[in-house]
């Protein structure tokens, strides 16, 4: 009988470019990456030819490494590292080319700007192609796990008593790699007070954090006028700027809170905001403030859940000549939440009006084809950040949103 023999050693001869399909998601984006100008990535590159200095790995391929890894689950440097050594399909996307986590890594958390330019030029080439209208807008907010634990929120004295060890071990680790004589262990001790310094850098920042939240709460509170004495503000010691939030299955971990305003029906992303805020309400001008800034016009008609009514907001979009279909929220009197209210403007009547007839809740109905965005960003793999801190969140969720919209334009062209 023929046993297998899995300790022996092949030669294979292998066509790459055969290992995948002509129809597969990977030829679709690293189509689309061919075609675009990066020279503003490559212009960078010190190391040229017939020059001094080891070949730097093309912007072209990290960016269709980790557009591709988007849609794949892979959400951390590493673990692209290890498909580009094993899976076919990066394989066939390097091409020969190794790569490693720290640059992978350093690429992703550092091309926001790009990303942001690149995912408003493609919505116009699609608008120009007819396959998107931007009329009719819907906005959302989806909640995802930052990379910080619920343990590592503090108070400002156990921030300060945290802060006091992590100097003291720095002064001793410094005085340690200073008497060390072998070079092996100096780089142990050095790595170690690296270590210990940005722990101090990191408490410092969560610090800063703690005079932010405090001076929200005393607004917060002042606005609402219970007299009631807010809480004693905590901050993460890992990533000062999460915060804890409510996430959809009723829990309350630390998180960031995802603004995403997307095409109603075509499910296309026209634009997206990371904010730390634990609620909704109050989002809506900034998202709208944004998308004029990116396309240079308002929607139409701009679509929300309950959780953005605000009046103020409202009040502003009619001044800007948008319709807002958002459901008021039921009042705890138990009032009818359609009927005009006293302090209303024209633009909270107007909506109010509107969202009580029949033709306004039917327009209201596509909403909820916007949530099949963050359904699609779920089945990524979006759960959980592996980057702290905003402006690396805002990176790498504009990697799905823009994945995301190069593999629908795809699929809408196709028919």
């Amino acid at each position: 009988m023929r046993e297998p023999v899995r300790d022996q050693i092949e030669l294979r001869a292998v066509d790459i470019d055969s290992l995948i399909g002509q129809d597969h998601a990977v030829r679709v984006i690293w189509n689309y990456v061919e075609g675009l100008d990066l020279s503003t990535l490559e212009d960078r590159i010190k190391a040229r030819e017939h020059r001094p200095g080891h070949p730097p790995i093309s912007p072209r391929l990290l960016l269709a490494l980790w557009l591709y890894a988007s849609s794949d689950g892979v959400g951390s440097a590493r673990a692209l590292e290890r498909q580009c050594g094993s899976h076919d399909v990066y394989r066939w996307l390097c091409g020969g080319v190794s790569v490693n986590y720290h640059t992978l890594s350093d690429f992703r958390v550092g091309c926001a700007d790009l990303l942001d330019r690149l995912l408003a030029e493609h919505l116009a080439a699609l608008a120009g192609a007819g396959l998107v209208t931007l009329d009719c807008l819907a906005q959302d907010g989806v909640r995802v796990r930052a990379s910080a634990g619920a343990a590592s929120f503090g108070r400002k004295a156990t921030l300060d008593r945290h802060l006091s060890i992590a100097e003291a071990v720095v002064d001793q680790l410094k005085h340690e790699v200073d008497a060390r004589s072998d070079a092996s262990t100096r780089r142990i001790e050095a790595a170690r007070e690296r270590a210990a310094r940005e722990r101090g850098e990191r408490l410092r920042a969560a610090q800063v954090a703690l005079d932010e939240i405090e001076r929200h709460r005393q607004a917060r509170e002042e606005k609402r006028g219970n007299g009631k004495k807010p809480k004693e503000p905590r901050a993460s010691s890992t990533d000062a700027q999460a915060r804890v939030m409510k996430m959809a299955d009723g829990g309350f971990r630390p998180g960031y809170n995802v603004q995403v305003a997307s095409t109603a029906g075509e499910q296309f992303v026209v634009g997206l905001e990371v904010t730390n805020a634990g609620s909704d309400r109050g989002l809506m001008r900034p998202m709208l403030e944004r998308l004029r800034a990116l396309s240079g016009h308002l929607p139409r008609r701009y679509l929300a859940d309950g959780g953005f009514g605000s009046a103020e907001d409202i009040e502003w979009a009619h001044g800007e000549g948008v319709e807002v279909f958002c459901p008021p929220t039921q009042s705890k009197h138990g009032t009818d939440p359609f009927l005009p209210r006293r302090g209303d403007g024209p633009g909270v009547s107007a909506w109010r009006a509107r969202m009580a007839s029949e033709a306004g809740k039917a327009q209201y109905k596509p909403r909820s084809i916007c949530e099949c965005v963050h359904a699609r960003w779920r089945n990524w793999n979006l759960r959980q950040l592996t980057v702290r801190g905003i402006e690396k969140v805002q990176a790498v969720v504009l990697c799905y949103a823009l994945t995301n919209n190069i593999l629908q334009g795809h699929r809408l062209a196709k028919g």
